[in-house]
């Protein structure tokens, strides 16, 4: 099993096509394990020649849990509302920003293109902040700064993310489906799909505790706007306009205040990325990371 030492815990980790090629880091969501790109996401752009790298973020699939460590999420909350101090938690974006790092040495990366979805993307986001020199572009994929005015959800969404997670295989699929069905875009939501993938990720690491840890580093980091105008590091945001759990004013905003970066905005992408989108979305990021390589 491919594990990397890195930032004093081990990751489990990934690669596609040729080392001799471009690196692609690739950064998970929330509570999301590797596989949740979904059969042939990785391959496909391996084969249109980048050296992709996909991982657990810690706290999630193969990679180090944290097993017993409390956090007062309440007490998070109310303080990125602003209503009381914050309280300490045991990482934050900057440290999963600092394993993805620990990877790059560990597989000899001196520098890579990187992309992160949601979570992810906040991820990438911090890493750009934080390792400049380690990034050759960046790629925000239905994400957001962070900045309370543009991090919101739809009422219906942000039930579904906060509804109680049961531990029943089955219920846990059923749940997960109906919960992807408010979170993804209606025109490609497909119920197949989302059950194979909740299914997929129940069977390698059913992990429920982390995710308490993982939204209290999410809400703990703040907002990285003005950290976000500094950055000089070619940008593409991609963001579907049918996206519920982050409204399109998380990307919209993200490609504000980046200097110039370029948004892609998808008419039926929804928080998800749908099989039938992937030619459009392979072809933006490859070309944006070619350009970006000069």
């Amino acid at each position: 099993m491919p594990l990397a030492q890195s930032n004093g815990i081990e990751l489990y980790y990934e690669t596609h096509g040729d080392p001799g090629h471009p690196a692609l880091l690739l950064v998970n969501g929330y509570s999301s394990q590797l596989v949740q790109w979904g059969d042939g996401f990785r391959e496909s752009l391996a084969e249109r020649g980048r050296f992709v790298i996909s991982f657990d973020n810690r706290d999630t699939g193969l990679s180090t849990h944290l097993d017993g460590v409390v956090v007062d999420l309440p007490a998070i909350l109310a303080a990125s509302a602003g209503d009381a101090e914050m309280p300490a938690v045991p990482y934050d974006l900057s440290t999963f920003a600092a394993d993805a790092v620990g990877l790059l040495d560990h597989l000899g990366v001196d520098a890579a293109h990187i992309a992160g979805s949601s979570m992810g993307g906040m991820i990438v986001q911090q890493l750009a902040i934080d390792h400049p020199q380690r990034v050759l572009s960046l790629t925000s994929i239905m994400s957001t700064t962070s900045e309370p005015d543009y991090f919101e959800s739809t009422p219906e969404a942000a039930a579904a993310l906060t509804r109680a997670l049961p531990t029943d295989r089955e219920a846990y699929i059923a749940d997960s489906v109906e919960k992807s069905a408010v979170f993804c875009g209606s025109r490609y939501f497909d119920r197949d799909e989302a059950a194979k993938k909740a299914a997929a990720a129940y069977d390698r690491a059913f992990y429920p505790e982390g995710m308490v840890r993982q939204m209290a580093a999410v809400r703990a980091s703040g907002s990285r706007g003005e950290q976000l105008r500094g950055l000089a590091i070619p940008t593409l945001v991609i963001h579907g306009r049918d996206d519920t759990l982050i409204t399109p004013k998380g990307g919209e905003r993200t490609a504000e205040i980046i200097p110039g970066a370029n948004l892609l905005l998808l008419h039926d992408m929804g928080h998800d990325l749908p099989r039938p989108l992937w030619p459009l979305v392979f072809d933006a990021v490859i070309s944006h990371t070619e350009h970006a390589i000069g």
